[in-house]
This record gives structure tokens, C-alpha cells and sequence, in this order.
């Protein structure tokens, strides 16, 4: 018999989720390709679109390096801490979800709905000259056909969103890792937690502060992405506040299955797994 690792076994036993993460990233490149709806824009609706073209605060780059590489970052000192593989690998398959089927949802409203940018004169009319088509009055835009293109993407705001689908789920995690919810009242605890979902929230500030969306692409970014997030999470992990809320669901039935060939034939109700003590759980991951 082939030994395997617990950490490649609990892979492997995933792997169509895996399969479905790489189908969801080549879906969210693919909408990156399509060319968004010109919705109409006329001569009269241009006051609203005129403000000044500048330069991301936070770059695209940034935003997956902020709500994917740094948490994954923060799982993985868990980890050194614990030893828990299941805790491990479903906090990095729940962020990715998270993350992509977020983008995936916001890339195909932006193609959809073709909001202008606060910017699109800009990216319109580079040289400032505006011009109408004489019949319908919509633009005819004499600016790089790319920036245009970037120019219809405004509703939802995607920094906002992937900001929020990332560390949203951190938020998540943290707080069931550190225990908030255990009645102790520990302030300190709960401003941890909510720090991730303040640099999500100024993220989709920047996105306003640069003309790049207005403030109700942002709204509805956070949104998404908080929705996506808290699903996703809780796919995987207990809710914080129960007494188990601190391991993902995998490991409490992995416990079973340990208890129920080592003291019986029948597998314990997960109700009753809570009850184990935390000194068993522990070992069980090491």
C-alpha cells in the first residue's frame, strides 16, 4: 500500500474542488476579455463623468497580494502553531473560493451593466474635444481603445469586492480562531477581527478618492464580496460562536471517525463531538 501524507490524502480527496477553483479562474480571464456594453452617454450626461484621470492608489496587482497572499500568509502561522492540516488546506480552499467565484460575480455584472466610469470623458477624450454621434448624440470616442474598454467597467468596483471577498473571509477565520465570541468580553479581540474589514472598507475608499467608481460601485462591491465571503466560510467552518467554532467541520468528523474505530461502531453525533475535550482535538491533528 502507497503511503500518502494526510496533507496530499485531504488534496485528493478534493480535487473536484480544486478542478472547479481552475475553471472559475479561466471564467474570470475570459470575462476580462469581453469587450463590456457601451452603455449610451450623452452630451448631457457628461457632468458626472468629467472628473480627473488618475493613477490607482492601490493597483489591481496590490488587491489580490492584500486579501489572498496575506491571509494565506496568516493561515499558515496557525498552522505552525497547531499542526492542523484540515484547518489549513479549508482556509486556503474557502479564501480561494471565496475569491474567485467573487470575481467571477463582479466581472460579469461589469461586463453586463457597462456603468461609466467618474473618469470616462477622460478616457474618452484624451484631448479634451468631445464629440456625438449627430443621430443618436451618444459618444464617439476618439481616445485608446483599451482605457476606453477599462472605462465601461465602473459598476461594481472589483478592488472593493476581491477586498472585501479576502479579508472578509479572514475576518471569518480569525474570529473563530481567537475565540471573540466566548463571553469574556475581550475588546481587544473584536478590534482584530474587524481591522481586516477596515482595510477592505478603505480600499473601496481609494477607488472613490481616485474617480476611478462612484460610491455606489463600492457599496456594492463590499457587498458581494461580504456575502461571497460569509457563504463560503461557513461552507467549511462552524459558526464563531459555537464551542467548536474554532476548527473547520473536517476535523470534527475526522474525530468521529478516530473515536468511532478506536470505541465503537458508530460514529458520535457532531453535537457530542463538541463535548470532546480540547486536549483530545488537539492530539488529533499532530
Amino acid at each position: 500500500m502507497t503511503f500518502q501524507s494526510p496533507g496530499s490524502k485531504l488534496a485528493l480527496t478534493h480535487k473536484h474542488d480544486w478542478l472547479i477553483l481552475v475553471l472559475l479562474a479561466v471564467i474570470d480571464g475570459l470575462l476580462n476579455l469581453v469587450e463590456p456594453f457601451h452603455r449610451y452617454v450623452g452630451e448631457h450626461m457628461m457632468e458626472n463623468l468629467m472628473f480627473p484621470f488618475k493613477k490607482d492608489t492601490i493597483p489591481m496587482w496590490g488587491v489580490p497580494i492584500l486579501s489572498i497572499l496575506v491571509p494565506i500568509l496568516i493561515f499558515f502561522a496557525f498552522y505552525c502553531s497547531r499542526r492542523d492540516i484540515y484547518d489549513l488546506h479549508h482556509a486556503i480552499l474557502g479564501l480561494l473560493f471565496s475569491s474567485l467565484i467573487t470575481g467571477v460575480i463582479t466581472d460579469s455584472i461589469k461586463d453586463a451593466v457597462g456603468r461609466p466610469r467618474p473618469n470616462f470623458f477622460h478616457r474618452c477624450f484624451p484631448d479634451k474635444i468631445p464629440v456625438y454621434d449627430s443621430d443618436t448624440g451618444d459618444v464617439l470616442c476618439t481616445g485608446i481603445k483599451a482605457i476606453i474598454k477599462e472605462g465601461y467597467k465602473s459598476f461594481p468596483s472589483g478592488h472593493t469586492s476581491w477586498s472585501f471577498a479576502g479579508l472578509g473571509f479572514l475576518s471569518w477565520y480569525l474570529s473563530g480562531k481567537i475565540r471573540v465570541f466566548d463571553r469574556r468580553g475581550h475588546i481587544g479581540k473584536l478590534c482584530l477581527v474587524l481591522l481586516p474589514l477596515l482595510i477592505a472598507a478603505l480600499v473601496g475608499i481609494t477607488r472613490v478618492d481616485d474617480y476611478w467608481h462612484h460610491w455606489t460601485d463600492v457599496f456594492a462591491g463590499g457587498i458581494i464580496g461580504l456575502v461571497v465571503s460569509s457563504i463560503c466560510y461557513l461552507l467549511l467552518f462552524p459558526l464563531p460562536t459555537k464551542p467548536h467554532g474554532w476548527a473547520p467541520h473536517a476535523f470534527f468528523h475526522m474525530m468521529g471517525e478516530e473515536t468511532s474505530s478506536h470505541g465503537g461502531s458508530q460514529i458520535p453525533h457532531e453535537s457530542k463531538i463538541d463535548e470532546f475535550p480540547l486536549q483530545l482535538m488537539e492530539s488529533g491533528t499532530r
